[in-house]
């Protein structure tokens, strides 16, 4: 499956296409059938959407489209290759005179089903060709980092150091395609200990209204009783050329705890030690001379009953 040649272009390796609403054109893929039986496809477009892992997939052919997949229309919706030979299907764009400016991706789709007998059930396999528009207008590129906070969880040496963790959502607000370089610090209390950071692995290329979950690690951050985490990204947009523009840096912070536990407990012991310890040795002799005036009086009271005895007269 490839693009057609044609007035926009040959050998292009995906769809690109910038288009003011109201837009229509022309275009077409090619299918090849590399085998020795014919083959049949389904042909469609859909919209597409960034995975978990990061890459963009279509949706299916069961789901509404909204953007890319429902304004390109295939009118041969189903097609038969033949063993070793390759089928144009052409295809038109026609953009929404409301549609409202921005980038959306999608791609246009082969779908082959293939029944698998052994697990009773019927395989969709899809090809598709990735479809970039880029609809014409306010262009509005904005980028926010929301809710952020930071854990602190003590780490291998309690007393001294710890792991925090920077939680938060890079979130493409606007309406134009755009990636973000982060950089996200931990410090104490007026500025004390910071320790920087960046994420092991870059942010995709976010579509308009998509966000990307962060939990960036950062080690060796001091026990200071309070953190503040602040996340720095810079987004980056490119345009139809495929020139890149970074624009103004987005900053967002949160404050956390970083307070070691068991040295405070060991505090606690220490200060609880010297406040109560005098006073329970001094409890503790004051029971042991009341035990021991106990003792004497009770001696005394029995060697007096005991001559009392004695000095009485039998009558």
């Amino acid at each position: 499956m490839r693009t057609a040649s044609n007035a926009l272009g040959a050998d292009r390796t995906n769809f690109s296409y910038a288009l003011n609403p109201g837009a229509h054109l022309d275009d077409g893929i090619v299918v090849a059938n590399r085998g020795t039986e014919p083959v049949e496809l389904d042909v469609y477009a859909a919209d597409g959407y960034t995975t978990s892992t990061g890459a963009l997939d279509l949706r299916l052919a069961t789901q509404q489209p909204v953007g890319v997949g429902a304004w390109i229309v295939v009118p041969q919706h189903h097609v038969t290759v033949p063993a070793g030979q390759t089928v144009e299907v052409p295809f038109t764009v026609d953009i929404p005179a409301n549609a409202t400016p921005g980038d959306y991706a999608g791609g246009v789709v082969t779908s082959l089903t293939v029944a698998d007998q052994s697990a009773n059930v019927n395989v969709d396999r899809r090809l598709g060709i990735r479809t970039g528009i880029r609809v014409g207008g306010d262009l509005a590129p904005a980028l926010s980092i929301d809710d952020v906070s930071v854990d602190w969880d003590g780490g291998a040496v309690p007393f001294l150091f710890g792991d925090a963790t920077v939680h938060y959502r890079v979130h493409n607000a606007g309406n134009v395609s755009l990636s973000a370089d982060e950089a996200d610090a931990v410090a104490g209390p007026f500025g004390w200990g910071q320790v920087s950071a960046v994420p092991g692995d870059a942010a995709p290329v976010l579509l308009p209204g998509e966000s990307w979950q962060r939990d960036v690690r950062i080690p060796a951050v001091a026990a200071m009783g309070v953190v503040w985490a602040s996340v720095t990204a810079t987004p980056t947009v490119t345009d139809a050329s495929g020139s890149t523009t970074d624009l103004a840096p987005v900053v967002a912070s949160a404050m956390g705890w970083a307070v070691p536990w068991p040295l405070l407990v060991v505090v606690l012991l220490i200060v609880a030690a010297a406040v109560f310890g005098p006073r329970w040795v001094r409890a503790r002799r004051r029971r042991r001379q009341d035990a021991e005036d106990a003792r004497v009086a009770a001696a005394v009271a029995r060697t007096l009953a005991e001559n009392e005895d004695v000095s009485t007269p039998a009558g």
